[in-house]
């Protein structure tokens, strides 16, 4: 799916010092699984009114390095409703970039996908206060 065809939810991160878990100022997969996380706990709640449990990823992709400084959105959508389940897919792009040796950032031209998944988060049938297909 392109860039440009994400509607939201979606969440817009600034990657911290703190983020950084390898030499050269690389941040860990695992952050952005995080952020995946809180655009899936949104959608179940938008769909559901209740935040659910992530049950399984059945694919993840790291696609480029993220790193201290950068700006990170992250885009989600329910692909799937099941009685239960609701399947979901998620991409993360870099754009903005720190600017070496300069202090300062730049919007980048062209976000840069950094990160997709798919998985499955499951709402109990007794908290599903609505159910909405978003």
């Amino acid at each position: 799916m392109a860039y440009e065809d994400w509607s939201k939810p979606m969440i817009r991160i600034r990657i911290s010092q703190s983020d950084v878990h390898y030499a050269g100022g690389l941040v860990d997969g695992a952050k952005i699984m995080q952020f995946f996380g809180d655009v899936a706990t949104e959608l179940l709640i938008i769909s559901d009114g209740d935040e659910g449990l992530f049950r399984a990823y059945d694919m993840v992709e790291f696609l480029a390095p993220v790193h201290a400084g950068d700006y990170i959105e992250v885009y989600g959508k329910i692909t799937e409703f099941g009685k239960t389940s609701r399947k979901m897919y998620f991409e993360a792009y870099k754009v903005i970039a720190p600017v070496d040796n300069v202090g300062g950032c730049d919007i980048l031209e062209k976000p840069v996908l950094v990160a997709k998944a798919s998985g499955t988060c499951v709402v109990p049938q007794e908290r599903q206060r609505k159910v909405r297909k978003v």
